[in-house]
């Protein structure tokens, strides 16, 4: 057998690789981008980059109805999104297998909230399993897909960053083909009018209460219980489990790979064996609470519902409760406090630093959106004041129109990059011009999706495994709408940013304007010489400091701005804003 160190998103990958998967559809998003960013390497999976998570449910949905074994994968905000297909497809269940990976993010690396999706498996009232390393990871998915097809379920898997993009060896096995099912016309379980729902409800009920019965004998592979000290015994899952079994090697163990429905009685069982029973779990208190409501005695445990678990944070609180008596020494010495912070910035040459200075110099307000650009929010821009969700700046920006009367419109911008406009700023964009909306809605098209790791999107004009494939034109598509006002500019002109900027808030019509610079990662030909500074011409004003752009450094004895060579890509941005021509490009 052929082992490798893989990530756990890559063990993902490899195991829809395994399990006979056809088709995955997904929407990038931290930390589940790198699983389909792998699957694009298995030819013999059909993958693809959606427009957003709703859509990229829907694609596997029809898949698996046509009888092909079929993954989405997002992260926990997608799951949101992409809910509203996800409870009705709990009522039709499936035809050919189908699993919902979403990798959540405790601590919030990359995130707006800290939502702990297990609460979706309740509510949808369908599976969840939740591995707690990579080799678990790529089996777990080849046991999901066999679940969906016992009961008919989309079965959702659950990640969290750290078991992400940690890495833990992996047995490799072969491809699993099976034989695509026929296309399933079945009227009463796919056409989800209200008479055929209420039956499906029943169904429903019945299906789960099979799961946990099953779960309690014929799936018991899925429980795994470890006797040691029965003073304590500790019943957990997931990334957590490896954290117990660290800090607290000498108590019992019910690790539970499914986490929805629970094998109750197999938990009451191992309870009876243990004088006190806790439950260590990441953010809320999921299984503790089901436990309880069940008549489980669970101990209390003083834990924040608040970011990641730890090693070091289970013995603190394990010691301080006087749980445990022996002294823990960590396996490695904590060096966090001795590095040097290092702040999230837009990259040297960032094609959203021009619009943003612009918007910063005009003291608008700016209604912002999830990306790359969020970063405006820092200073010395400071020219992001707002960020809720995919899309929300344009509806917002039209809530802020109709809410003052205009006034705010006047001052106010929306600004959304080109992915994330395709996802959900589309709708809102219809909906301010349907409504007579005056907001200037600003598109940064750096055609790419970036923060999530520049993987390509309907305006990029390649597929996700990097052949040419249709491009969306958003200037066409703004005015398909039957927008009148579209300006294109570039976003190293300061000038006409200034100038449009100006223009377009002063109009009391709906405008858009878009940038058309893309992302240096995108397209590394835009990179070119780098600049430098004329100390004898630079009277110090900071112009080019307030930029923000980490190539550019402020000497403190000179009083003096410098470039870092090394850093510049050239943009040409900073020549701009310097009225003493003290800046220069390499070479001219």
């Amino acid at each position: 057998m052929t082992k490798r160190v893989l990530s756990g998103n890559a063990a993902i990958a490899r195991g829809a690789y395994e399990a006979g998967i056809g088709v995955v559809s997904s929407y990038p998003g931290t930390p589940s981008s790198e699983i389909t960013d792998n699957i694009k390497y298995y030819d013999e999976i059909y993958s693809e980059w959606a427009t957003n998570e709703k859509v990229a449910m829907e694609v596997t949905i029809g898949s698996s109805l046509a009888g092909t074994r079929s993954m989405t994968c997002m992260k926990h905000v997608g799951l949101n999104v992409a809910s509203d297909p996800l409870m009705t497809l709990s009522y039709t269940g499936v035809n050919a297998g189908l699993v919902v990976v979403v990798a959540d993010d405790p601590n919030m690396f990359s995130s707006q909230n800290e939502q702990d999706s297990r609460h979706y498996a309740r509510f949808a009232k369908i599976p969840m399993l939740e591995p707690a390393d990579s080799s678990e990871a790529k089996y777990f998915v080849q046991k999901a897909v066999e679940i969906s097809e016992k009961y008919s379920t989309p079965v959702l898997l659950r990640s969290v960053t750290r078991l992400s993009h940690s890495m833990s060896v992996v047995e490799l096995g072969t491809r699993k083909e099976t034989e695509r099912k026929e296309l399933e016309v079945n009227i009463p379980k796919w056409v989800m009018v209200p008479a055929n729902a209420r039956k499906r409800h029943y169904w429903v009920e019945e299906r789960l209460k099979k799961i946990q019965n099953d779960l309690n004998s014929g799936l018991n592979d899925l429980i795994h219980e470890e006797i040691n000290s029965t003073d304590i015994g500790i019943v957990s899952s997931g990334i957590a489990y490896q954290y117990v079994k660290e800090a607290l090697p000498e108590a019992s163990v019910l690790k539970l790979d499914m986490v929805y429905p629970l094998a109750l009685d197999e938990i009451k069982k191992f309870a009876g064996k243990v004088k006190k029973l806790f439950v260590v779990e990441e953010l809320d208190p999921f299984i503790e609470n089901e436990l309880k409501a069940h008549g489980i005695n669970v101990e209390n445990l003083d834990r924040s519902l608040m970011g990641e678990l730890s090693v070091e944070r289970l013995n603190d609180i394990f010691s301080e409760k006087r749980y445990v008596s022996r002294n823990y020494k960590p396996l490695y010495k904590d060096i966090n406090d001795k590095l040097p912070q290092r702040p999230p910035n837009m990259c040297p040459g960032c094609s959203h630093r021009g619009i943003f200075h612009a918007i910063n110099k005009l003291k608008l307000f700016a209604a912002g959106d999830i990306g790359c650009y969020t970063l405006g929010l820092l200073p010395p821009l400071s020219a992001m004041h707002s960020t809720i969700c995919m899309g929300a700046s344009v509806s917002m920006a039209h809530g802020i129109d109709k809410g003052s009367n205009g006034e705010y419109a006047r001052k106010s911008v929306a600004v959304i990059g080109d992915s994330t406009f395709l996802h959900t700023g589309i709708n809102g964009l219809i909906n301010s011009f349907y409504n007579s909306g005056t907001s200037t809605v600003i598109i940064l098209d750096n055609r790419i999706t970036g923060m999530t790791g520049h993987q390509p999107n309907p305006a990029t004009g390649i597929s996700i495994k990097g052949s040419p494939a249709p491009q969306v034109n958003i200037e066409v598509l703004c005015r398909g709408m039957g927008i009148s006002h579209v300006k294109v500019v570039d976003p190293f002109n300061v000038e006409e940013c200034l100038n449009i900027l100006k223009e377009e808030t002063a109009r009391e019509e709906l405008s858009v304007i878009i940038t058309n610079r893309p992302c240096i990662f995108a397209d590394k030909s835009v990179i070119s010489s780098p600049y430098y500074v004329l100390e004898d011409k630079c009277t110090g004003c900071k112009a080019c400091v307030r930029l923000g752009c980490p190539a550019i450094l402020w000497d403190s004895e000179k009083r003096l701005a410098f470039i870092d060579e090394t850093l510049c890509t050239g943009c040409g941005l900073c020549p701009k804003v310097c009225k003493f021509e003290a800046i220069k490009k390499r070479g001219e």
